[in-house]
């Protein structure tokens, strides 16, 4: 019972935008969960669901997923709005930044869970990825020229 009522929770609160407590539970006992407001907000401790900020000021219930996904869209958007260029030399991608955001731009890389890349370094605006051969640096170099 609780398994399923955290798999609903979590469920719910991705299709739907959940602001409160209460409008959780209302939507639990729709479903039919007799749950009481401990039990939900166990429940929501317990599965690591908070409370963020929506693009309207509106704050609603996300799970650890959701923001996951949130911080990888946000290091995406990081990394088009500092990098300046990039350039090949062989399997290194040398990477240009704004001043002091070359770890940002490393960072969102990293995450970006790209297969060829094998590692970064970053100074203060020049970050260094070393890919697994030339032709997957010379596609990352096209990939940033096209994105930023």
């Amino acid at each position: 019972m609780k398994n399923e009522r955290h798999r609903r929770i979590l469920e719910i609160i991705s299709a739907k935008k959940i602001g409160t407590q209460n409008e959780l539970i209302a939507e639990l006992r729709r479903e039919g969960f007799n749950v009481t407001q401990a039990t939900v907000s166990r429940d929501i401790r317990e599965l690591r669901v908070s409370r963020e900020l929506g693009r309207d000021g509106q704050p609603y219930y996300a799970s650890p997923e959701d923001r996951t996904v949130d911080v990888e869209t946000r290091l995406r958007n990081i990394f088009k709005e500092c990098v300046t260029s990039a350039a090949r030399a062989q399997n290194i991608v040398v990477i240009k930044t704004l001043p002091g955001l070359a770890p940002a731009a490393c960072s969102a890389v990293d995450k970006m869970k790209i297969r060829a890349l094998v590692g970064t370094i970053a100074g203060d605006d020049t970050a260094f990825m070393a890919m697994t051969d030339d032709d997957a640096a010379e596609d990352f170099c096209r990939w940033v020229e096209e994105n930023i």
